[in-house]
């Protein structure tokens, strides 16, 4: 996993989308078995040469270089964006290549690979494992898609940065949900993906270019782009801003909302997609924000979060993952091969103990979604661009968007399965990678075929006996937001009312903590339907006509960092204070990035 640009000294940090570490680290062009046989030798100084590329890991560019050189090997190509390079190597010293610091691995050179890449979309759609019909391949899901399970009549909800209407997006399948975001009260941006990581997300669960019938989705030939579940809708509930930033009371009202609405007018919310997590250290029977996912999960919405990714500092699932009703994901590093038996957990993704690990893993390296053109991500990190649409992620968000795509295929099998047997589908047909402890993994990668050509499983949690009466604050772990005047801690919300949590916790297990537009006393968006705006579809239409110039992204000063570097940096509104004032009211309605 790859940082991206370091938070300036002294700012406060906060914890937002779990996984919102979007990687600049493309796949590896073959893991180093591929070399068996590779790239033919060529005559070069009288000796036996061969053209690699060798791939590093983050941020050891260096190393691989030095490893390189020290092998007798001659750099022809530095190559950041992989933190390798192309080199000429002679043939005898790959061993010592591959056993360099930094050196994750290595692959040919060859000029033909280029035969393989879709000029449509960019990029090779079976030979990388970063592109998501690969990844549906690995998880069978190209299978269950010619057997007719798409995801269809099933709605999952992305509680994130809000979903860009892209192409690959706008094809009838995405519908907003209330933008519970501090840029709820800019038109422009209301709705709107400015951080980039909803958009990927969504991209990996239901993207698609176009509709199509199941078994021209599992065509590697058909040039479109299709996520897991091409055919479920999408309900987009926005919380973070443009620095990805969001307060957990922002988080527990969007999940409080996706419970009270999930079936209301035509809508049918069966998955809901939880890429955030914090370091909490109060119980999990008390924390809020664990019992709001767990009301959820009461309620029958099958619940997917990301386990986090801080797996170099701790292994403990973060929060709400640490719950043991929701499916909580680890990452799965697919090692640049279709099987599972060589795959590994990469190193920043959280695993778990023995109390609580990790339900299943999922591919969640180099991850090929769509990119949102000069948003905050897309700028910070243009190495990781691939063509004009798609952009590289890692991290357990993206493993949990793959794992929501396969809960709404199952749902769409089985429509009336509760979360408890979507669950134990998914983790009794799965598949753990043979090198890897099974505590790192959980049940392993599922097989989404397996599990649609079985019987519907009979399966009970028990119910946890959880409060949710414990401290917010606490909730929010040891990440707070500031707004370049006061650093919202305490037991209050975003908008500073007070937050009295044996209040609030019956309310939500009652799916009555909404009223309208208010939740915890204090109005976030319209009261009815169309003064919320959120049961509007998107149709196709030119992105290029909106192209985000309008809006000086640049002067928002996007800082970023792994969750191992405690998360992305908080931003200021120099305009407001925590006070108690309506969402819509002038307290939030200017505000400026510093």
């Amino acid at each position: 996993m790859t940082e991206a640009v370091r938070p300036s000294a002294g700012r406060f940090t906060i914890m937002t989308l779990a996984a919102a570490v979007i990687a600049l680290v493309p796949a590896p062009v073959a893991g180093a078995a591929a070399l068996s046989g590779g790239a033919p030798p060529t005559a070069r100084d009288g000796g036996a040469w061969q053209r690699v590329i060798v791939t590093g890991e983050p941020g050891r560019l260096a190393d691989v270089l030095r490893g390189i050189r020290g092998a007798g090997g001659r750099i022809e190509r530095v190559l950041p964006v992989v933190a390798g390079a192309s080199a000429s190597l002679p043939a005898d010293r790959l061993p010592a290549v591959l056993a360099a610091p930094g050196v994750r691995g290595a692959g040919p050179d060859l000029p033909g690979r280029l035969s393989a890449r879709d000029a449509s979309l960019g990029y090779d759609v079976t030979g990388d494992d970063g592109s998501l019909y690969a990844i549906a391949k690995i998880t069978s899901a190209t299978e269950a898609w010619r057997n007719g399970y798409t995801g269809a009549g099933v709605d999952v909800a992305l509680v994130d940065s809000g979903v860009a209407p892209v192409r690959g997006l706008t094809s009838g399948n995405v519908i907003n949900g209330p933008d519970l975001s501090v840029e709820s009260v800019n038109e422009d941006l209301r709705y709107l993906d400015s951080f980039g990581h909803g958009t990927h997300l969504a991209s990996i669960i239901a993207g698609r270019d176009e509709k199509s019938r199941p078994k021209t989705y599992a065509r590697s030939d058909s040039h479109l782009f299709t996520g897991i579940a091409p055919d479920a809708r999408l309900v987009s509930v926005k919380v973070a801003a443009a620095d990805g930033s969001c307060d957990v009371s922002q988080v527990i009202a969007a999940i409080d909302w996706v419970v009270q609405h999930a079936r209301d007018d035509g809508l049918d919310i069966r998955v809901l997609n939880l890429a955030y997590g914090t370091d909490s250290t109060q119980a999990a029977g008390i924390d809020p924000l664990v019992y709001a996912v767990e009301n959820a999960w009461l309620a029958g919405i099958t619940v997917v979060v990301s386990s986090g990714n801080d797996g170099t500092q701790r292994a403990e699932l973060a929060h709400p993952a640490i719950s043991p009703l929701v499916v909580a994901v680890g990452a799965d590093d697919p090692a640049g091969t279709a099987g599972i038996g060589d795959d590994v957990v990469p190193a920043f993704a959280q695993r778990g103990t023995a109390a609580r690990h990790v339900d299943v893993i999922a591919p969640g390296v180099h991850v090929l979604g769509l990119r949102v053109p000069n948003s905050a991500i897309d700028q910070a990190a243009p190495g990781a661009r691939v063509g004009d649409r798609f952009f590289r992620g890692s991290g357990t968000s993206q493993a949990a968007a793959v794992v929501s795509g396969l809960a709404a295929i199952y749902l769409s099998r089985y429509p009336t399965a509760t979360p408890d047997q979507v669950k134990a589908a998914l983790t009794g047909n799965a598949q753990v990678p043979s090198s890897v402890r099974r505590l790192f993994t959980g049940f392993g990668v599922p097989d989404i075929q397996k599990a649609v050509s079985r019987r519907l499983p009979a399966a009970t949690q028990q119910a946890t006996g959880a409060t949710g009466q414990g401290s917010l604050d606490l909730a929010r772990g040891g990440l707070h937001l500031d707004d370049g005047r006061e650093v919202l801690t305490g037991e209050r919300d975003i908008f500073g009312r007070p937050w009295d949590g044996a209040v609030w916790a019956p309310a939500s297990a009652s799916r009555t903590a909404w009223s309208g537009g208010t939740w915890n006393g204090s109005t976030w968006i319209g009261t009815g339907w169309a003064d919320a705006s959120w049961t509007t579809s998107w149709v196709a239409h030119a992105w290029a006509g909106d192209s985000w110039s309008a809006h000086a992204w640049g002067a928002h000063s996007w800082t970023a960092h792994a969750w191992a570097g405690q998360a992305w940096s908080a931003h200021s509104w120099t305009d407001s204070r925590w006070g108690d004032a309506s969402w819509n009211g002038s307290a939030w309605g200017s505000y400026a990035w510093s």
